[in-house]
């Protein structure tokens, strides 16, 4: 079952027990898959996105709802960061298990290896490896400085 198929069945089935914020979130991660299917094809590819397009999809939503918690707990807002950080658990249940940091410096390592990588202007292309192949199991913002770190 594809990624989008699960967001459906799992939408189908909140609604079925009438708990309005998951059906709410989940219909919010289908309006974003559905503006990138357009935005795709705007540039002619009839498909629309891929499994590994959702996949930055939800990456993508997680960070905004995170960012957003940390400003409503700053502002005192308590009971709407806790709504963000409700959907960030319904979020996550539809990316892959999160690498750990050991996991992710042999990652990083097997990328400079298989790529051919040996000095920082060859970051783009380890990126591009590590994106390829851990799209939704790490947090790219946080793996640049490390590659620029094992590159430099």
């Amino acid at each position: 079952m594809s990624l989008r198929e699960r967001i459906t069945t799992e939408m189908k089935a909140a609604m079925r027990e009438k708990n309005s914020a998951r059906v709410s979130t989940l219909r919010l991660i289908n309006a974003a898959i559905k503006d990138q299917d357009i935005a795709a094809r705007g540039k002619g590819e009839s498909e629309g996105v891929g499994e590994a397009d959702v996949l930055a999809i939800l990456g993508k939503m997680v960070k905004q709802r995170q960012e957003s918690a940390r400003a409503y707990e700053e502002g005192g807002r308590l009971e709407l960061a806790e709504k963000e950080r409700e959907e960030i658990v319904i979020l996550e249940e539809f990316l892959p298990r999160q690498l750990s940091d050991e996991e992710v410096a042999k990652a990083i390592a097997d990328a400079i290896a298989s790529t051919g990588a040996e000095s920082i202007r060859d970051m783009g292309k380890v990126m591009g490896a590590l994106k390829s192949k851990y799209t939704g199991q790490m947090d790219f913002g946080s793996v640049g400085p490390k590659v620029r770190d094992m590159l430099g």
